[in-house]
């Protein structure tokens, strides 16, 4: 990061330094001997004005009106002779009317103003010459030595607090514009979130109430298998309705409270158990040594593998589901391999959700497989996601 405090005080430093060398270097070429005492005097004073030029700007004033006295000061100890007496600060007042228009507030500004034309114009007509005899020469002095660098200090720290409220009017109008943006958005998934309460929940609801009471209306010398499929679906529609209210929550912003977060790899055995209710014949076996997995990959990992085995479900052959979720050093993958149904094997869109894991699988970088293996008899999907090593080194 730049110091722009350290930079400004060595650019001040430096005009300071070339106000100093201009001065002294027109008084040596024009000025009176520096054999006399008077002379070093005045040579002293003037490098003690033209080097406050580099104190902090809380003193522009007082430099100002050091500046202005040493300009009434000179001719008085060099007893002014007719051929006039040359200020000894000709370029530090300059400077010194500049930071005072600059740097000060207005009336402060205002009555150093009147200080710096006092004291000029008691040094021309102390030092005689033509600026002591002839008054428009001594105004157009005055205004080019005190006005005009005063002026252009205020003019410079006006268009810069201009400059500067632009600025913030500019960024003003981009935060509203944001935050304006994120209230649209905000407003939209809020619809979104009333319309799925209000269609999707009501369905799904309706749902698990209308199977609950035809399970309970069976008689008991009923089916097992129709007990055992009206209890899956049950199930299923409380588990949907579950992940719906999650979903919910994060269209409305809401942070997921305990018991209430998505559902990742830890709950694949209550996702099987509800897949064995439905009737499908489903194993997880699990190969290598578990692993931490970023929060985000751990749902989508539970979400794939939720959408193949749902796939296996309708689409696949009854049968054993081998669901194998295996941990590398540098890789996570799922596989899930289920015998294959005559419409798989001869029309690979019956599986419409296969669109849905790869575009999870490319959120992630992963890599997604699927297809028939060449026994012709099973059906098998399989990603496979890269993770950081443990201790972060490969």
């Amino acid at each position: 990061m730049v110091d722009i405090s350290g930079s400004l005080a060595r650019q001040s430093w430096l005009v300071a330094a070339v106000c100093l060398v201009a001065d002294l270097g027109t008084f040596l070429i024009l000025g009176p001997p520096l054999t006399r005492w008077d002379a070093l005097v005045v040579v002293a004073l003037a490098v003690v004005a033209d080097l406050a030029l580099a104190a902090s700007a809380r003193l522009s004033w007082l430099v100002a009106c050091g500046h202005a006295a040493l300009a009434v000061l000179a001719p008085l100890l060099l007893c002014a002779c007719t051929g006039g007496v040359r200020v000894p600060n000709s370029a530090g007042i300059l400077v010194a009317g500049y930071r005072a228009g600059a740097w000060l507030r207005t009336p402060r500004a205002l009555l150093t103003l009147a200080v710096m034309f006092a004291g000029l114009t008691a040094s021309y007509l102390l030092g005689g010459g033509r600026n002591a005899h002839d008054w428009r020469l001594l105004t157009a002095n005055l205004l080019t030595s005190v006005a005009l660098p005063w002026l252009v200090g205020r003019y410079t720290t006006a268009r810069r607090a201009y400059v500067a409220e632009l600025e913030k009017q500019e960024e003003r109008k981009r935060r509203n514009e944001r935050e304006a943006v994120e209230r649209a958005v905000a407003d939209e998934r809020s619809a979104i979130a009333r319309d799925l309460h209000d269609v999707i929940s009501h369905h799904v609801s309706a749902i698990g109430l209308h199977a609950g009471a035809a399970r309970m209306g069976l008689p008991e010398s009923g089916g097992a298998t129709v007990h055992r499929s009206l209890t899956a679906v049950e199930s299923a529609s409380r588990s949907a309705m579950v992940d719906l209210r999650r979903l919910l929550d994060l269209l409305h912003g809401q942070e997921a409270g305990p018991g209430r977060r998505q559902p990742g790899l830890d709950n694949l055995d209550e996702l099987l158990d509800g897949m064995r209710g439905a009737g499908l014949a489903v194993r997880l076996t699990t190969e290598g040594k578990p692993s931490a997995v970023p929060g985000s990959l751990d749902i989508a990992l539970y979400r794939i593998a939720q959408e193949a085995l749902t796939n296996a479900l309708r689409h696949g052959e009854h049968g054993q589901v081998e669901l194998v979720l295996t941990y590398r050093r540098t890789e996570v993958a799922l596989t899930v391999t289920n015998p294959a149904s005559a419409t798989a094997r001869h029309e690979e869109r019956a599986h419409l959700g296969l669109s849905g894991i790869r575009q999870r699988v490319a959120l992630f970088g992963g890599t997604a497989t699927y297809g028939m293996l060449p026994d012709g008899a099973h059906w098998q999907v399989r990603v496979a996601f890269g993770i950081e090593p443990a201790g972060g080194q490969e």
